[in-house]
């Protein structure tokens, strides 16, 4: 099986700053992933040329099954407000997103409310500004794997420090009401020292993902629930390929039961 996280920031390339569908789909080909999750992911958005980029990775993986999970109406860092319905479906949509080759027997949606207070937040070209956090949520599916049933989520928490750790709490809360095997696909925005410290889950890829190209930071992470982790097998490969979008890297792990 072969697993992959990674944050799109909505498919914008960091050599012209512009979105084009094709470089988004070679970007999520080259991957090669069974079970993708998608991070910082627009639906009918101006800045994005109107894409639907998990229907466009889906096609670009071959992958028969897909869902996006909106987290706000608008466009962060203009104007939003947090999704609350499928009324809102109509709107420009911001979210995350869960792509896999695999029948999906059950999906499950669990809202993590933003950070109260502004934080600042290093933004390129505008420098340090003071933002709004906004909502996140957990998107989780239990999949018909090659081995049988196994729960894949993936989620996008807070750049708040000590928030994320609050979201991650309850991420793993939701977690136990789905079966073992679980893995857990996201840019956490920390690093993996916390993620372990709090959870116990293991780290099934250590590499550095963010920034692109030269990166010196693990905000992206693969975990796994240790309560059936011997169900996965092993891991035979851990990489983060360069692409042509995103200000992070992908990051994709290959995992083999008969290792």
């Amino acid at each position: 099986m072969r697993l992959a996280t990674f944050n799109l920031l909505h498919g914008r390339s960091l050599s012209d700053g512009t979105v084009h569908a094709d470089r988004v789909s070679a970007a999520i080909a080259d991957l090669d992933a069974d079970v993708l999750g998608l991070q910082e992911v627009d639906r009918a958005q101006p800045r994005s040329g109107l894409l639907d980029l998990t229907a466009l990775a889906a096609e670009a993986l071959h992958a028969p099954t897909h869902r996006f999970a909106a987290a706000v109406v608008g466009t962060p860092g203009e104007t939003w407000q947090p999704w609350r319905s499928d009324d809102d479906n109509a709107h420009p949509l911001y979210g995350i997103a869960l792509v896999s080759r695999y029948p999906v027997l059950r999906w499950q949606i669990t809202a993590l409310p933003g950070a109260p207070i502004r934080s600042p937040v290093y933004t390129g070209d505008e420098g340090i500004r003071l933002l709004k956090d906004e909502p996140r949520v957990l998107l989780a599916a239990v999949l018909e794997g090659p081995d049988g049933p196994l729960t894949v989520a993936t989620t996008h928490l807070s750049f708040v420090p000590g928030w994320n750790l609050r979201q991650l709490r309850h991420v793993v809360r939701a977690l136990r009401a789905l079966p073992i095997p679980r893995i857990l696909l996201g840019d956490l925005n920390m690093p993996a020292g916390p993620i372990r410290a709090l959870t116990g889950w293991r780290s099934l890829g250590r590499a550095p993902t963010f920034p692109s190209p030269s990166p010196r930071a693990q905000l992206d992470h693969i975990l796994a629930d240790p309560r059936g982790a011997r169900q996965l097998g092993r891991v035979v490969q851990v990489c983060t390929p360069y692409a042509p979008v995103s200000d992070h890297r992908p990051l994709v792990v290959q995992l083999d039961r008969g290792a």
